[in-house]
C-alpha cells in the first residue's frame, strides 16, 4: 500500500508507547546503541539529528565527569509554537545539566523524552 505523501514523518505518542523492550540493538557511529523504538522515532520523525546530538554530548565534560550522568540521562526536547526548540539533559527531574537552544525543527511532536542509560538511547516505555 503506497504511503500518503509526508506520512513517513508522522507518528503519535501512542505509536511510540507500543515499544516495550527491544529485539535488537542498533549501533550509532559515535558509540551509543539505539533500541527499536528510538530507531523508529529517528526514521519516522526524520530525527536522526536528535539522536546525533545526544550521541555527541556523551563526549561533553559535563557528562564525562558526572558519575550519575554516566549511568543515566533524561533528555527532553520541547518544541515551541514558532518551531524553535529546547533540548535539555537532566540528572533527575528538575536537575538540568545541559540546555541547548535549537533555532528550528520540524520534529512532529510537541515534546519527547529519551533516556540514555549506560550508552543505550531508549524510549521511556522501553526502560
Amino acid at each position: 500500500m503506497p504511503q500518503e505523501e509526508g506520512s513517513e514523518y508522522r507518528f503519535t505518542e501512542s505509536d511510540l508507547r507500543q515499544f516495550t523492550g527491544t529485539s535488537q540493538w542498533y549501533a550509532h557511529p559515535l558509540g551509543v546503541l539505539l533500541t527499536d523504538g528510538v530507531l523508529y522515532l529517528a526514521e519516522r520523525g526524520n530525527a536522526f539529528w536528535l539522536i546525533d546530538l545526544i550521541a555527541v554530548y556523551q563526549f561533553d565534560p559535563r557528562i564525562l565527569h558526572d558519575a550519575m550522568l554516566q549511568q543515566i540521562q533524561f533528555w527532553r526536547l520541547t518544541v515551541n509554537t514558532d518551531r524553535s526548540a529546547v533540548l535539555i539533559c537532566e540528572r533527575d527531574s528538575d536537575d538540568v545539566a545541559i540546555t541547548l537552544d535549537i533555532p528550528f525543527t520540524d520534529f512532529p511532536l510537541n515534546s519527547i523524552t529519551l533516556y540514555c542509560q549506560d550508552g543505550v538511547i531508549l524510549l521511556p516505555s522501553e526502560y
